[in-house]
């Protein structure tokens, strides 16, 4: 983060391999899927570079594991409703919390920061998934990936939180593990964050243009507070 700019006064926070590590629960929805439909299982090896991009791309990339396009098409509908059925009964069962986020929202707050959750995973899956891990209370707003018309990489959901804020997009920080939350804070005009330990859709995180690479949202908040106070 450069020194000469704005102090940073809100943080949007993605959730799936930023906070949690979610894969476990997607191998359990998706397999169920799956399942429904002859399939063979497949490993959180091959479904956590699909991870991040959204409900609708995802079931498709999975399903394309089996079926042409034509076959996709014909039964993305009823796979859908599967995949949503089996996530909503198993979500947050074997999800689990990374290292210092608890420690890390609890600084960001200290710094005086808003905090935001934006992701890409449906509204209905993100809202209960929070609740169960005790993340809730941390965020004013929580936006998913139909909360709007369009999602991350585009920079429409983060827009909107800077405007409920009432904040300048130069005085926020978008804390992600991906080019999706990068993509779209930098088209938004705001700084990013990027976390090593994520998906970023199989690729390394080296290959963000981010403002730089944070070991937890403890440390992200440390840089933060460093920023702030050269900047203030």
């Amino acid at each position: 983060m450069k020194s000469g700019a704005a102090a940073i006064r809100a943080a949007i926070i993605d959730l799936d391999g930023t906070m949690l590590h979610t894969v476990p629960d997607f191998e359990l929805a998706l397999n169920g899927m799956r399942a429904e439909f002859g399939l063979a299982p497949i490993t959180q090896q091959v479904i956590e570079p699909m991870v991040g991009k959204g409900s609708e791309k995802l079931i498709r990339d999975v399903l394309g594991l089996d079926f042409d396009t034509d076959r996709i098409d014909a039964v993305f509908d009823d796979a859908m409703a599967a995949y949503q059925r089996h996530y909503l009964a198993i979500n947050g069962e074997r999800a689990t919390l990374y290292p210092h986020v608890i420690e890390g929202l609890q600084a960001l707050k200290n710094l005086g920061l808003r905090l935001a959750c934006v992701t890409n995973k449906p509204v209905a899956f993100t809202q209960p998934l929070l609740a169960k891990k005790g993340l809730t209370p941390w965020f004013e707003l929580v936006y998913g990936g139909d909360s709007f018309p369009r999602k991350k990489p585009d920079p429409m959901p983060l827009l909107q939180v800077c405007r409920d804020f009432d904040v300048e997009p130069a005085r926020v920080v978008a804390i992600g593990d991906s080019s999706n939350d990068a993509e779209a804070a930098r088209a938004a005009g705001c700084f990013v964050l990027s976390v090593p330990y994520g998906y970023n859709h199989g690729k390394p995180v080296q290959s963000i243009n981010s403002d730089g690479i944070v070991g937890s949202l403890l440390e992200a908040a440390e840089l933060i507070g460093a920023h702030n106070k050269a900047n203030s």
